[in-house]
């Protein structure tokens, strides 16, 4: 269980059943699980279990509840046979097939009583399907500001861009990650969703301080399309009045023709596509992957210009490892029509982090030297601009969303979430969440701290 009051894991649960609810009902308020797990008895005497947007998987002990590709749960069969015993004193036997989970029995009640399991235990088993870490769902009920961290919520950098962060986690694992994300992550420990309706509650507040022509920039640290609800975040985005484009940062592994066809459909205009390597072998070393499948991910580039949506291929240059590929990058870019509308390639120059994976293969070089050879590699492929500035994107400075603290200053604040990684918490204070480091403090205690940084509105504070 998350370090968290009993008040927080029923409100938890309770708020993150009302959104999957909904979710069945076509966003309708529905107060009762009973008819959400929709519940049939077929000739054989046996309980079929349909869950929406989920399926459920035998693997052996366990079932499997994977819900929206992305999330999942396992419930051990001898338990769920175990509750359904103490109730009814029958002995069924529990499997999974075709995507329902069956129950060898009709007995009357047996539905409603195990639909009222699932609910109380959900959230506690609740994981991210590529991480296997732990997910804490973030909605309305937790009353968590999403303005301040960058794990997830929404960051202004005083321009009219505005990053929106609804997930965290990462399904491959990048040898020059910034934040050691990904399935092999040696520090991350757990998870975040950020429900859909509390996500887009908080833009909109966001939104009518900064303005109209708006980018919604969807990335985060990992991938952005691990979000359960990303075709839907992408429409609700589509639908706001100050939103102009709407961009999302991706490694394209996810997507498929099905999804592509969504998100074009709901509105999406472009994807920064994480494409590092062309050749299949280094590419797999560097996605940090074995099962990296570099035609797949070469595949949805083309599918996504075709289906209309812009694409800006954006390759991480280790010089001594990948720089000798960027004419391929960019034949590559030529090849599939990216760039129709904005740059057809973003060149990144690696730089470590100090929380990142920084391979001793990677030789950081200056950002002087690294602007010179984009300048010869413009002279040379014709390919313009490669040396990116702002206004290729129609990005413009807004004005900052207030700081609502000062570096130095010593709060009060209420720890409300567990962080990311050891010694780390996540408190509130004046409507906005702070990165508390090097603390011991469970969430409920009330905490004084200074806080050492407010840079772009991301706060991060020390014990007093």
């Amino acid at each position: 269980m998350f370090p968290c009051s009993h008040d927080c894991d029923r409100a938890h649960l309770k708020n993150f059943w009302a959104v999957v609810l909904a979710d069945a009902h076509g966003g309708q308020d529905v107060l009762s699980i009973v008819g959400f797990l929709r519940m049939t008895s077929n000739p054989r005497n046996m309980i079929e279990v349909h869950l929406p947007h989920a399926t459920f998987e035998d693997i052996g002990e366990s079932i499997r509840l994977i819900w929206r590709d992305t999330l999942y749960a396992d419930f051990l069969k001898r338990e769920l046979a175990s509750v359904i015993r103490r109730k009814y004193r029958v002995e069924p036997e529990i499997t999974a097939r075709n995507g329902v989970m069956v129950i060898d029995t009709d007995y009357p009640g047996i539905e409603q009583y195990i639909s009222i399991y699932i609910q109380n235990n959900l959230g506690a088993l609740l994981r991210n399907r590529y991480t296997k870490r732990k997910v804490l769902y973030i909605h309305e009920g937790f009353d968590v500001p999403l303005l301040g961290h960058n794990a997830f919520g929404l960051i202004d950098r005083g321009t009219n861009l505005i990053q929106v962060r609804g997930v965290s986690g990462c399904n491959l694992s990048c040898v020059f990650c910034s934040v050691d994300e990904g399935p092999y992550s040696r520090t991350r420990k757990l998870d975040y969703v950020v429900d859909i309706d509390y996500l887009m509650k908080w833009f909109d507040e966001v939104a009518q301080i900064k303005g109209k022509g708006l980018e919604a920039h969807l990335d985060g640290q990992g991938e952005p399309l691990l979000y359960p609800f990303r075709v839907e975040l992408v429409q609700a985005l589509r639908e706001h009045p100050n939103v102009s484009v709407i961009s999302v940062q991706s490694n394209g592994t996810l997507l498929n023709d099905k999804l592509v066809e969504e998100l074009a459909e709901a509105g999406l205009d472009r994807v920064n596509l994480s494409l590092h390597s062309l050749d299949p072998d280094k590419a797999k070393m560097l996605m940090g992957r074995k099962d990296y499948d570099l035609e797949h991910v070469l595949d949805m580039a083309e599918a996504l210009v075709n289906a209309g949506i812009d694409v800006l291929i954006a390759p991480v240059i280790i010089f001594g490892v990948n720089d000798d590929e960027a004419e391929a990058f960019i034949e590559f870019a030529r090849k599939i029509g990216a760039g129709k509308r904005w740059p057809a390639l973003g060149f990144q120059n690696y730089v470590p982090y100090k929380f990142g994976r920084n391979p001793v293969i990677a030789k950081p070089v200056p950002f002087k030297e690294f602007y010179a050879w984009l300048r010869k590699l413009e002279e040379k492929t014709g390919m313009k601009p490669l040396v990116l500035k702002p206004k290729h994107f129609g990005m413009e400075k807004r004005e900052f969303i207030p700081l609502a603290f000062r570096p130095g200053e010593i709060v009060k604040v209420e720890v409300v979430l567990p962080g990311r990684i050891e010694g780390e918490m996540l408190a509130k204070a004046r409507n906005r969440l702070i990165e508390v480091v090097g603390t011991n403090a469970q969430v409920g205690d009330r905490i004084r701290v200074r806080i050492v940084r407010t840079r772009h509105g991301i706060y991060i504070g020390t014990p007093v």
